[in-house]
């Protein structure tokens, strides 16, 4: 007998090719000319990469990208003091687009049901060895206390693709996280990554108040894509998945993230893939990827391709990829996730201009009610390699200088897409950026942080920010105090600019 899942599959997969037929939108990936540029640049001088270096630093405070023959130039670099020309200007544009703060985030994975067969996946459907689960909304609403718990106000939310969750799941699961307070504790943010949708979907999911919704391609380069997506299943469908964000612009979505799995093909050409992504977006919407993620294959539960891809990408080259995109797109989010372990992740945020991270994550489905145990293999899509408690990484972050913040105020205030791209592209964002992480940092060191964290946080990393707004933006340094002086006097929280 055909399982209701199969049945829902073939349906879905139907509606899916129907659009495809129909698709209006130019494919943006050409193989052909994306092999050429990097062929035609693996030999860059010393003077031209010099010239690419300025240009990224220039384009810091215009937001335009570097041309496809320029990242192409980067990602053939061998000499090691070019590199960290490279590094030190990612940094730069870091700081003078954001600021020196990084933004936290939870993961919180919901789903783990999912008909697709992905061959580098923990969860697909043919892993016997993978417990399957789909939360309640109630037992969804348990994972999200334990994160308010601990200081989270910002969640991704991580779907699998089957008839147990799909859009409407996805808007009772959102709408449950938003419903959860606890004390002064609240989810304000929810971005989701899912799989992709047709546009009354997606306008169905805007109602809820999703935050950014991503949906990495994993691999540009189409053989892959195929190799690692068997043909039939809904993901194996590239164009579909090609132009998901697209739809979700279509459907009033203006915060769309993009990725890819580095390790599933060459890392340069999945570069100039995402860049060529990052252009489409911009001539169709105007709106550019509001963040973009370069997660690696991390070992999973009998999952072979992990470990033995030809592709694997060394710590070296990753540091260099996470540079590349900081300069070949300026204005966008930089995700850094806890895949990676604490060492590298440390390294790659100097060297990279990472501006967003998780922290104190779990990625095991009810993974967060089983806080204590570091890693549940059964019930993960891959295995983590940082599991520092928030507060853990909180203080190293501040020992190291940085800004920790929890803010959700850019969206609650209306500064996304269009309103978002031009204080982004002119590096003026930095300044609700650090105004509003040194006033949700101050709620976090006030209701959930560790004494040492306290005492760092308020006695030396908020000073210190204050004193970047009274020499920077000084009208806004007068009403951070205030503000501040209300959260420790009167208790008010989510004050906001």
């Amino acid at each position: 007998m055909v399982s209701t899942a199969l049945l829902w599959r073939d349906e879905r997969l139907k509606e899916i090719r129907q659009w495809q037929n129909a698709c209006r939108y130019a494919d943006f990936i050409d193989e052909a000319a994306i092999h050429q540029v990097l062929t035609e640049n693996r030999r860059p001088s010393k003077r031209a990469v010099v010239d690419i270096v300025q240009k990224a630093r220039d384009n810091a405070t215009t937001g335009e990208l570097l041309a496809p023959s320029d990242v192409a130039a980067l990602a053939h670099v061998s000499d090691p003091d070019l590199w960290q020309a490279i590094f030190d200007t990612a940094d730069w544009i870091k700081q003078t687009v954001y600021g020196n703060r990084i933004v936290l985030f939870a993961p919180l994975y919901v789903s783990s049901t999912c008909v697709n067969n992905c061959a580098y996946c923990g969860f697909r459907t043919t892993n016997a060895a993978v417990t399957r689960r789909t939360l309640a909304v109630s037992e969804l609403q348990q994972e999200v206390k334990v994160l308010v718990n601990t200081g989270h106000k910002r969640l991704i939310m991580v779907y699998g693709e089957s008839p147990d969750n799909d859009y409407r799941y996805i808007c009772e699961t959102v709408s449950g996280a938003y419903g959860v307070k606890e004390g002064a504790g609240e989810i304000r943010r929810a971005n989701v990554n899912a799989p992709p949708l047709l546009v009354d979907e997606y306008r169905a999911v805007k109602t809820v108040g999703i935050g950014t919704y991503q949906v990495f391609q994993e691999t540009y380069h189409r053989p892959t894509y195929q190799q690692v997506h068997p043909e039939g299943t809904l993901k194996g469908e590239y164009d579909w998945r090609l132009f998901s964000l697209h739809r979700a612009q279509e459907a009033g979505i203006d915060d769309v993230a993009i990725g890819v799995l580095f390790g599933l093909y060459d890392w340069r050409f999945e570069l100039l893939g995402l860049l060529h992504h990052a252009m489409a977006l911009e001539r169709e919407f105007g709106v550019g990827p509001h963040t973009i993620s370069y997660p690696r294959l991390e070992p999973a539960k009998n999952t072979p391709l992990a470990t033995q891809s030809p592709w694997l990408v060394r710590d070296e080259d990753f540091c260099k990829i996470v540079a590349i995109i900081r300069l070949m797109c300026p204005y966008t989010g930089s995700i850094l996730t806890a895949r990676e372990p604490p060492r590298l992740r440390s390294e790659v945020i100097r060297k990279g201009g990472v501006s967003q991270m998780d922290a104190g994550s779990r990625i095991a489905v009810g993974g967060y009610s089983r806080m204590h145990e570091e890693h549940l293999p059964d019930r993960q899509q891959f295995l983590l390699s940082d599991t520092r408690s928030l507060d853990d990484f909180i203080g190293d972050l501040c020992q190291d200088g940085y800004l920790p913040s929890f803010c959700t105020a850019g969206y609650r205030e209306g500064r996304t897409g269009a309103n978002f791209m031009p204080l982004a592209k002119h590096a003026t964002v930095k300044n609700f950026c650090i105004a509003n992480g040194i006033l949700s940092f101050e709620e976090y060191l006030q209701d959930y942080a560790s004494s040492p964290v306290r005492q760092i946080g308020q006695q030396t990393v908020i000073p210190h920010y204050v004193r970047w707004l009274e020499q920077n933006v000084p009208p806004l340094a007068g009403k951070v105090r205030a503000h501040l002086s209300r959260m420790r006097e009167q208790k008010q929280r989510d004050l906001h600019f």
